[in-house]
Parts: C-alpha cells; structure tokens; sequence
C-alpha cells in the first residue's frame, strides 16, 4: 500500500492523507481545509492533489474544518463514495460543513465586491451551504470500538481518542496477497483528565502509526491550574479593569470546555458577578450537540449531569443567536466575557468585536488555543502593534493573556504517554504530520529518547510505500 502526504505536513491544517492498495483503491484519510494564509489558502484548497472522481472512501476521524472542511468540495468536484466516521463527528459535520459553506458565500461576495471594483470577473466559493448539506447524504456512522469492513481485505475500527466529541484514531487492518498490516492513523489526540471528555483510548498494536504533532514542542499546565489562572485572567479584567475579556475559542470542544469551567468556577464562589455572552451561532448548535451524545462524556461528567443535566448552562451565561444581538454588545458597557469563534481570529463574529474593542485599553484578549503562525490571533498574541482586521488598520491597545493548557491537543508528553500501549520495537514507523517543521522535528527527537527509533517526518507530498 502505498500512502500519498497530501496535506498537514509543515503546518496544523489541511489534513490529507491517500491510501492506495495494490489492487487501486483509493481510500482518503481525512478531507481538511488550509486555514489561516488568506488568499494562498484558496488556491492551496483548489489543489487536491488528486482526482476526487477516483476517491472510493473517505474516513473522517473528527468534524474539525481542517479535517473534515473540503468534503463538500470534492462532492461538488464528482466524488461518489462513503464518508465513514463515528455518529458524533457525523451530527457535528451536519453543522459545521454548512456553516462552513455560509462563510464561503459571506466571504467571496465580499472579495468580489473589490473584484467588481477593479473590474476584475467574480470568483466561485469553493462550495455552498447548499453543496455542504449534499455532501452529507454520503457519511455512514460507524460507533466506537467496531471493527468495519469498508472494502475487501480492509477492515476500519474508530477508537476515542478524547481531543472532541465524537473524535477517534483510525486503526485499520489490510490484507494484501498473504501480507497483512495494520495502521494507525491517530488524528487528533487529546489531553488527559479534561473535564468533559474521557482520555485517549489505547489502540492494538500497530505496525505503522500516522500522528499529530502540533504540541510536540511544549508541555501544557494541568487543567486545574488552568481553571485557576482562568480566574484570575478575569477577576482582573473585569473587576480590577472593569472591562470586556474577550476570549476567541473554536466552537466546537473549546467553547464548551470553557463554560464548564466557568460554571464550576460559579459553583465555588469564585467567579465575579459578569454576564458571560457566547457569540457564535455555531456554538450554541453544537452545544445542543453535545447535549444528545452524554454518553460521550466522561465518568465524572455523567454522575455531575445526574444533579445538573446542563452543564453548558448557567443564570450568568446567555446564548446569542442573532445578529442584531451579536451588535447590541458593541454597546455593552459593563464589565462582561465575550466568547466567539474562532480561536485562530480568522473568521465569524470574534473579528467584529475585536475591531470594536482591541483599541480599547480596558479591553482583555485571552487566547485559549493554537494560532498558525499567519493567523490574525498569532499576529496579535506575538505582540504585533497594530493588525488589520476587515481591511482596516487597528492598534493593539487591549492586555493580552493567553491560557494553553484548555487545548485540545495534547502535549509532547501526553503524546508519547498514547504511544505508550504500542511495543516500540513492533512499530516499523511513526510518520509526524499535524505541526509546524519545529514541532515535528522536536516531537521526532521526543519519540527517539522515548525508545521510538523509527519515526520520519514527511514532506508535502511524498509517496512512502508500507
């Protein structure tokens, strides 16, 4: 079999990765989108890097856009097999794909707008939300811990692997003439003793591992000192300041992370007498996802919800869902928490009130996650003094705080610790992908000291027959 490393090789998004067997079926793992470059990203999506007509399966190991982003794509462009993937990332992709596509609509009738300007012809979104809710009669859901035989001599099972609802490592068994293999590819991994999600599963042995790196240089603080410095970022914000903290966070994992932790920050007396406002449309559906599935939750999770069945909710937190609600908080003059989408800074409603507030001293901006080094968030967390937002220029007035540990990626060490199930000396190789070069190239390093001698970081589109 050979594997073809069509995306999430030097950087965090896009990932795609291409099976072929030695009888030519093609067999994609993940279907993400470039995120974060501007206008490079669009013509990054637009090349594949192979034919769509001639994709027989994909299997999705979470509904993250950067995983899961240009499914609707490649329908539109004539792909005619099963999306496979677990009920969790299904009921996600139902309302992350067509939000997708609503903001591919919203933003290239804004770029033609310039286009028509200079009398240049007008470009296609990459698909519609109409393409994105066709593209979802092709999924199949597969639950946790069932091996499934999608083809011949090829045989998928999806194991949790906690980094988000309904997220899994992919471990696939295949047969070729006598050979047989197996491989592991781990998608996302997520951290240990998080507070709403169980930890990683351990997956069978595997004699190829594909894994996530985009940690692979740094270690987290535990999740209870990051509740602590929660408290503290905003009794400093809104109390002592007595301004707006705005935290940017993906809406699907993050967010709800975050309001879990606020209300067991309320449940102690600790939290101060602020309204908490979740701007994001697409955060308040996938909480009403996240709703449906508390069997995905973790032990401790589901004997709270016996007592308290929304622990996404509480007096202080209010849900906004329209646009002219989203608007009133421009004028909002009390110390409040703003949380939006998205984390990187790069898209949704979180853009609007940074330009309304990020020139503002008392304003707080807490990133609570990865930003790609191009990213609008990157820009503004490395210090830049002024940013452009909406095409306009804005000076960096507002105190800067940024808490990782609510990541949903896991550390370097959390990362070897989910290897750790394997015998080193079985795995004939570990390909790093998901991270920047200098993650990737620390993460190898990591692997060797741990006793993984053989691990490889791939380039952009290199072929490696297994």
């Amino acid at each position: 079999m050979k594997i073809d490393f069509l995306g999430a090789t030097t950087e965090v998004t896009g990932s795609k990765f291409l099976l072929t067997t030695v009888k030519g079926v093609k067999i994609l793992l993940d279907c993400g989108m470039y995120q974060g470059k501007g206008l490079e990203t669009d013509s990054m999506n637009r090349d594949l890097g192979f034919d769509p007509k001639e994709i027989d399966f994909i299997i999705l190991s979470h509904a993250h856009i950067d995983h899961s982003g240009l499914i609707p794509y490649i329908v539109k462009l004539g792909f005619k097999g099963t999306v496979f993937c677990t009920p969790g990332t299904r009921d996600l992709c139902a309302i992350m794909l067509p939000d997708s596509g609503r903001i591919q609509e919203t933003d290239t009738a804004q770029f033609n707008k310039k286009r028509a300007f200079q009398k240049l012809p007008p470009v296609e979104p990459l698909y519609t939300m109409k393409d994105a809710v066709t593209c979802m009669r092709r999924f199949v859901s597969v639950p946790y811990n069932h091996p499934y035989e999608i083809t011949k001599g090829f045989q998928v099972e999806f194991i949790n692997t906690g980094h988000m609802l309904g997220s899994s490592a992919v471990y696939i068994h295949y047969a070729e003439g006598r050979k047989k293999r197996t491989l592991c590819y781990t998608g996302d991994i997520g951290r240990y003793n998080k507070t709403i999600l169980p930890d990683p599963e351990a997956f069978p042995q595997a004699d190829y591992i594909i894994t996530e790196s985009t940690y692979g240089d740094r270690l987290h603080t535990t999740i209870e000192e990051a509740e602590h410095d929660l408290m503290m970022v905003i009794k400093e914000a809104c109390a002592q300041r007595k301004g707006k903290l705005i935290i940017p966070s993906f809406a699907i994992g993050r967010t709800q992370e975050i309001v879990y932790a606020l209300q067991n920050l309320e449940n102690q007396h600790n939290l101060p007498d602020v309204d908490i406002f979740i701007d994001s449309p697409l955060a308040v559906a996938a909480t009403d996802v996240f709703r449906l599935h508390t069997d995905c939750f973790n032990e401790e999770l589901q004997e709270y919800i016996k007592t308290d069945p929304d622990p996404f909710g509480f007096q202080k937190v209010h849900y906004i869902r329209s646009i002219s609600d989203s608007k009133k908080l421009n004028s909002y003059n009390r110390p409040c928490i703003i949380i939006s989408a998205s984390g990187m800074m790069e898209a949704g409603r979180v853009k609007h009130h940074l330009a309304n507030n990020i020139e503002n001293p008392k304003t707080t901006i807490l990133c609570v996650g990865y930003c790609s080094p191009t990213t609008l968030g990157a820009k503004i967390m490395r210090g830049d003094s002024e940013v452009s937002i909406f095409g306009s220029k804005y000076k960096v007035r507002a105190t800067l705080a940024r808490i990782e540990a609510f990541s949903g990626h896991a550390d370097y060490k959390e990362l070897i610790q989910y290897l750790s199930c394997q015998n080193k000396k079985k795995v004939k190789n570990i390909f790093i992908v998901h991270g920047e070069d200098s993650s990737r190239i620390a993460y190898s390093q990591h692997l060797k000291d741990a006793g993984f001698k053989n691990n490889s970081v791939p380039k952009f589109r290199e072929s490696v027959e297994i």
